[in-house]
């Protein structure tokens, strides 16, 4: 099923066709909305000229800095992202030989095991790997048994997160339950 999640075709069909872009999108997930996040390993590819683990692994971190700060920005925190963002790829190439789909098909794991794999990269903790990887199952056809299970509620059906994003009405409905969700916790 192809991704719908930019609103920028080019963008998405990146996301559909690098796993790298699909985990670094994941990463700058934060504080930015959601098409911003995903767009970023579209625009680190241009700017970069490609968009491989190896090279950002390796690339001056001062120069990806400046990367990530050129308008419009990858990130609101181009410093601090693009670490995050180095560090994700530094560990792709020393854990997975830079193969990101590696951490959820190398040797059949389970929905537990890519789950427990996703929170040891750099960046990811739990929420944020549950989110993936119930994007992997909902969008990606991820085979792993438990995967539901593995990702809790964002396995379930329905409206919560970036894994239930198919159109420009599902992410609407994703951005007013996340906003339920925050109001939710306010009144704890």
């Amino acid at each position: 099923m192809a991704l719908n999640i930019t609103g920028d075709a080019e963008a998405d069909a990146l996301l559909d066709q690098s796993p790298f872009a699909l985990l670094v999108g994941m990463l700058l997930d934060q504080q930015v909305p959601m098409e911003t996040a995903f767009a970023g390993p579209a625009k680190l590819r241009d700017r970069l000229g490609g968009l491989d683990p190896a090279t950002l692994a390796a690339i001056d971190p001062d120069e990806l800095a400046a990367v990530m700060k050129q308008p419009p920005a990858v990130h609101r925190f181009p410093g601090s992202m693009g670490g995050r963002v180095q560090a994700l790829a530094a560990a792709i190439v020393s854990d997975w030989g830079g193969d990101t789909a590696a951490i959820w098909t190398q040797g059949d794991p389970d929905g537990a095991e890519v789950l427990r794999r996703l929170k040891a990269l750099p960046g990811f903790g739990e929420q944020k790997a549950k989110i993936f990887l119930a994007l992997l199952g909902k969008r990606k056809e991820l085979a792993a048994p438990g995967w539901r299970e593995a990702a809790g509620d964002y396995g379930l059906d329905g409206y919560r997160s970036v894994a239930d994003i198919v159109d420009a009405d599902s992410l609407t409905k994703v951005r007013e339950h996340k906003k339920a969700m925050k109001a939710a916790a306010k009144k704890g």
